[in-house]
């Protein structure tokens, strides 16, 4: 978010805090993208604020309400208020309980085994979601445009749209089992609390195999989970960093430093 729209979010998520009975004199800002997560003190509450039809906020407290009660690790709304997504202002927010963190990053087998749990509690639950080839088509949709991407060079959109297509056909070629799926598990996507490691994030979840999922992963985290295809993951692995690697080049992308990003990530994917 620009900096006016984060003053008024967080105008926005202290107000909607403070009718709710929960203390919010001040607010951190934990992370700001297209979405806006702040944690609001002294109540100790994470709120997640987007901007009203621009999130997917009643999917995620549905997701996450249902993944809790199969046992999954993920982050638990805020148990003072409903679980609901609140409107104030022209911001979608929902209300997450903060965690302590219990180390300063969470290790790679704990990572997998976590994930691993979250991928079986995800296998019990029935939910309509987006497809993992849905995330493709929107990056192939901004290579294609130069409207989109003015500042891809042309040799770089043919390079870029080459490689989505081959990948998307040697993915959907191998046929292979799919579930849902955490969509980006990440680092920055993982807690590490006293309760262990917990998912955050589920607007990203949607359906296919399970290499997608860590694709996102480090590559050391990989290592600790079971029975992985690795010449499939390798070729998730590079679908995630070209995807990635169009969405630098959006014209409408805010991510720091996010054109140098891109041009890293082409020479990558070029050296394979």
């Amino acid at each position: 978010m620009e900096p006016l729209d984060v003053t008024r979010a967080i105008a926005a998520a202290t107000s909607l805090a403070t009718s709710l009975d929960l203390s919010a004199d001040d607010a951190i800002v934990l992370h700001n993208s297209n979405k806006l997560a702040l944690r609001l003190t002294p109540c100790d509450v994470v709120a997640r604020v987007a901007f009203v039809g621009q999130e997917v906020s009643e999917f995620e407290v549905e997701l996450a309400q249902r993944l809790l009660a199969v046992g999954s690790p993920v982050g638990t709304l805020e148990p003072r208020v409903d679980p609901l997504v609140y409107t104030r202002d022209g911001f979608a927010v929902t209300l997450w309980t903060y965690y302590e963190p219990a180390t300063s990053h969470v290790a790679p087998a704990d990572f997998a085994e976590a994930l691993e749990q979250l991928h079986v509690g995800m296998r019990k639950v029935d939910i309509a979601s987006p497809h993992f080839t849905d995330r493709i088509a929107e990056a192939e949709a901004v290579v294609a445009d130069p409207a989109r991407s003015p500042e891809l060079a042309d040799v770089d959109r043919l390079f870029l749209g080459e490689k989505l297509a081959s990948l998307r056909r040697a993915i959907e070629d191998r046929g292979a089992a799919e579930q849902l799926l955490h969509g980006e598990p990440h680092p920055g996507n993982v807690l590490s609390t006293k309760y262990g490691p917990l998912f955050i994030d589920l607007e990203t979840v949607c359906r296919g195999p399970i290499e997608f999922d860590l694709a996102h992963a480090p590559e050391e985290v990989c290592a600790y989970y079971p029975n992985l295809d690795q010449d499939f993951l390798a070729d998730c692995r590079q679908l995630v960093l070209a995807i990635i690697a169009a969405w630098r080049w959006d014209r409408d992308d805010q991510f720091p430093n996010g054109r140098q990003f891109g041009e890293d990530l082409l020479r990558s994917l070029r050296a394979g």
